[in-house]
């Protein structure tokens, strides 16, 4: 079906007027025709074409009654608009007509009005020559108001002074204000001059209100009226200042007074001035606790009256407890940093700190019951800071610590002394020797420990490491007068007379002291003693065993030189006289506490042990025969057992003794087929791996009968086994040097061998 000429001839122009409406058109077609080849794609399906086109024939007659109702609808209501707006153009044209009416109105009357602007200035004039006329009385009687107000001021009658003074302001405030506003600035100093008294008058009233807010505390417990009287007048000029800031129109010469803010300086500035002055302050300790008690108590006092009466006579916006209870905090935090910055001693800063940090806060100071719950300084900050509460427990630290010093050197003087004394040093309950030197250093440190933690736990953790620190200062001086001692006592063994006994004493007293150390801890949970106190206590333990061995050696010397020699083999009389001297030293060593008498008895086992192998390697003798060989192995074997025999007697284990070195080394001796040397040495080297080519070549020499080849043999031996000596063993021959050997003069080559 194709469109006609004229149809399209038709639809040209409105498809060009309404290309939309043409665009839908054109979907629509594609719609329609898409839909029927969907439908009536197969032959049987045209039957059903007639009822198609009924259907949709009914539907388009619907759109269209539908589309002409909306369309009649809309006409009417552009019909009704339409009416509207003719019936408002004639309302519009209308009152143009009574404007320009109006209008025509006014210029007639702009002359008259011109009469009537005259007659404004005239009334403005008259206006003001009636205010003058009025106030003249009052401008008039300035000077006298002036003089009765000053005698007002003289004689305390604050409120009605203030009235005239209030007055008289308004006055000249008021004739201020006109010239102002009529731009007449020239004739304002006119004003200010004629109203002059004026200044003098508020200075005058100000002197005495401050004089009475200085007086405060103690006026509102004798005579609150005048305080109250001072508290109004500054409370009426506040509001005066208020309502010209308002106003901020004009400002009169002298405003806004800030009376009130001027109330809290004084006031700050009287409680400053009262009670804090460093420089009338002594800043010893008895000085320092004086000041300070007298501050807690007039602080006290003065701030129970504040809350319980001067509260009372100003307005509750003052919050004037808080305000002095700020002044009396802020003020105390500069004083007290004032006071630190002298040379304080250690018990003016004990008592700052525990002023600060302890009383301040108590219920003796600001937490009184008299004042709480009312004052509260806990939202003020501390009085020192961390930073200055550290500093100042530094101080104090270093000031306890030259006490300390200077303490532990006049108890170390006293003991060096004691140490000369011609009687034994005193016992405890079980008869150990001992001094008062361990109670006297602890119960000095302790208290110190005991006194900081009156403070904070970080300063008694700072006087604990102080402590330490001394206490192993001071072991080290102990140390070095012990050597003294021992300097003195090698020079003339009678001095001291009982050098033994004090060493023993001191030896117990380290005990106590290393026994002691644990208690001062602050902490029970943490009683660790640290690494260099420690190995202090040792230093001192070993100086003090030392000094005691070496004057064992000095009695065993003599009997030791006298072996091994002919003598010797053929009698006991040699060790006898040593094991006398080892009893009796033992019995010495049983006066100091079982660790160390255990470490002595130890000691001096070893040292007899290597003593007397010393002696049998200074090649003093040679066995002549085997008979003598065996009388020497009948020697070592008697002196040993003997020897070992005292040591078990008393209380030393054979298996901690050093004496079994003297039983293998018998051993080498007693073999009879030197060719069997090898193996036996090995054993003994294997034992004992700290023993020499050159101890071995000596012990060969003592027997006698070792030819050159079973030597080499023994040495080579030796080389081809090198030993390592374990961590658990502890040297005894590496002690022992043996004298160098002495080439012999050889005449003739047998006399070498």
């Amino acid at each position: 079906m194709g469109m006609s000429a004229e149809d399209k001839h038709a639809a040209s122009p409105r498809g060009e007027e309404w290309p939309e409406a043409e665009k839908a058109e054109k979907l629509a077609r594609g719609a329609a025709l898409k839909w029927a080849s969907g439908v009536f794609y197969r032959p049987e399906k045209l039957e059903g074409l007639g009822q198609y086109r009924n259907r949709e024939t009914q539907r388009n007659r619907s759109i269209q009654s539908r589309l002409k109702s909306t369309v009649q609808s809309y006409l009417e209501g552009v019909n009704a608009g339409l009416e509207q707006l003719r019936l408002a153009a004639q309302e519009v044209q209308s009152v143009c007509q009574d404007l320009g009416a109006a209008r025509w109105a006014l210029l007639d009357g702009a002359d008259r009005f011109q009469g009537l602007q005259q007659m404004r200035a005239l009334m403005a004039e008259h206006v003001q020559l009636a205010s003058v006329v009025q106030v003249l009385p009052q401008l008039f009687s300035v000077h006298e108001v002036f003089s009765h107000t000053l005698q007002l001021l003289r004689e305390q009658h604050l409120l009605e002074a203030h009235a005239e003074l209030m007055m008289m302001e308004h006055l000249r405030d008021d004739i201020l204000s006109q010239l102002h506003l009529r731009g007449l600035s020239s004739a304002q100093a006119t004003v200010l001059s004629y109203f002059g008294g004026l200044q003098e008058l508020n200075e005058s009233l100000a002197k005495q209100l401050w004089d009475i807010v200085g007086s405060s505390l103690r006026l509102v417990r004798e005579d609150p009226v005048l305080f109250v009287t001072a508290v109004r007048i500054i409370e009426r000029e506040e509001k005066i200042d208020d309502t010209l800031l308002l106003e901020a129109t004009f400002l009169p010469p002298g405003r806004p007074k800030g009376w009130r803010q001027k109330f809290y300086h004084v006031l700050q500035d009287t409680i400053t001035g009262a009670h804090f002055h460093a420089d009338c302050m002594d800043p010893e300790g008895p000085g320092l606790a004086r000041h300070l008690a007298a501050l807690q108590k007039d602080i006290v006092s003065e701030l129970r009256v504040v809350k319980d009466l001067m509260v009372q006579c100003v307005p509750a916006h003052y919050n004037i407890l808080s305000v002095c209870t700020a002044t009396y905090h802020q003020a105390l935090t500069s004083h007290l940093q004032d006071i630190l910055r002298e040379d304080l001693d250690k018990q003016a800063l004990f008592l700052l700190l525990e002023w600060t940090l302890r009383v301040y806060h108590s219920s003796e100071m600001m937490g009184h019951p008299d004042l709480h719950p009312e004052v509260d300084v806990s939202a003020l900050g501390p009085l020192m800071s961390p930073e200055l509460v550290d500093q100042t427990e530094r101080k104090y630290v270093v000031k306890v610590k030259a006490s300390v010093l200077e303490w532990m050197q006049r108890t170390l003087e006293v003991e060096f002394k004691e140490w000369f004394r011609e009687e034994e040093p005193e016992t405890d309950h079980q008869g150990f020797f001992q001094s008062a030197l361990p109670v006297i250093v602890m119960q000095m440190l302790n208290e110190n420990i005991q006194v900081a933690s009156l403070i904070t736990d970080s300063l008694q953790q700072k006087i604990y490491n102080m402590a330490l620190e001394e206490l192993e200062a001071f072991l080290g001086r102990l140390r070095e007068a012990l050597m003294r001692c021992g300097k003195e006592h090698q020079k003339d063994r009678t001095i001291p007379k009982y050098y033994v006994s004090y060493l023993l004493a001191m030896l117990n007293n380290n005990l106590a002291l290393s026994s002691s150390i644990s208690s001062l801890h602050p902490n029970m949970a943490h009683r660790e003693v640290p690494a260099s106190l420690r190995a202090a206590l040792d230093r001192m333990q070993k100086k003090a065993c030392q000094l005691l061995l070496e004057e064992l050696l000095l009695d065993l010397q003599p009997l030791c030189l006298q072996l091994p020699s002919r003598k010797w083999l053929s009698g006991t009389q040699l060790v006898s006289s040593m094991c006398e001297v080892i009893d009796k030293y033992a019995k010495d060593f049983s006066r100091v506490r079982k660790p160390v008498f255990t470490l002595l008895l130890t000691e001096s086992e070893f040292l007899v042990a290597s003593q007397y192998l010393r002696a049998l390697m200074q090649k003093k003798m040679v066995c002549k025969s085997k008979e003598e060989r065996g009388q020497l192995c009948d020697r070592l074997l008697q002196d040993a057992t003997q020897l070992r025999e005292l040591f078990c007697g008393l209380g030393l284990d054979r298996s901690q003794q050093s004496l079994e070195a003297v039983f293998a080394l018998r051993e080498l001796i007693c073999l009879k087929d030197p060719t069997l040397l090898s193996l036996e040495v090995l054993g003994f080297v294997t034992k004992y791996p700290d023993v020499s080519d050159e101890h071995i070549s000596t012990l060969l020499d003592l027997r006698g009968d070792v030819s050159k080849e079973v030597r080499h043999m023994v040495l080579d031996m030796m080389t081809q086994h090198p030993q390592v000596l374990p961590e658990s063993y502890r040297p005894i021959f590496s002690t022992i040097l043996v004298p160098p050997s002495e080439l012999p003069l050889c005449l003739r080559k047998g006399k070498c061998a």
